[in-house]
């Protein structure tokens, strides 16, 4: 699990960055960055919603297989970012750990962020 001080905290800074962050998209998920020199630790959030997976459950299991994912990579990020993974389709609940370390490998090289 990513550690408590990378979090984004307040609905302000999420805000922020889905109104100025660039964003690029795969099959079933989108991320949208934006570097912030103001911080010292790059900031993630996921972000699923009810109408994507009803079940809290499902969208918990998701966000904790994201979230392990990021942590592997922070150590690698070239800057301070704030990002915000959004999930766009419920398959990520049955999706294979490759399937969603490739989507996100992937989707971090395209935004520069490694």
């Amino acid at each position: 699990m990513i550690s408590f001080t990378n979090r984004f905290h307040g609905h302000n800074s999420l805000r922020y960055v889905y109104k100025n962050g660039q964003a690029v998209r795969s099959r079933s998920i989108i991320i949208k960055t934006i570097s912030n020199e103001h911080r010292k630790k790059t900031r993630v959030a996921v972000v699923i919603s009810k109408k994507i997976l009803k079940s809290a459950v499902g969208r918990n299991l998701i966000r904790r297989r994201i979230y392990e994912q990021v942590r592997l990579k922070l150590p690698y990020l070239n800057a301070t970012y704030d990002i915000a993974i959004i999930v766009t389709s419920g398959e990520l609940l049955t999706a294979t750990h490759q399937d969603i370390t490739g989507q996100l490998n992937q989707l971090f090289s395209q935004t520069g962020v490694l």
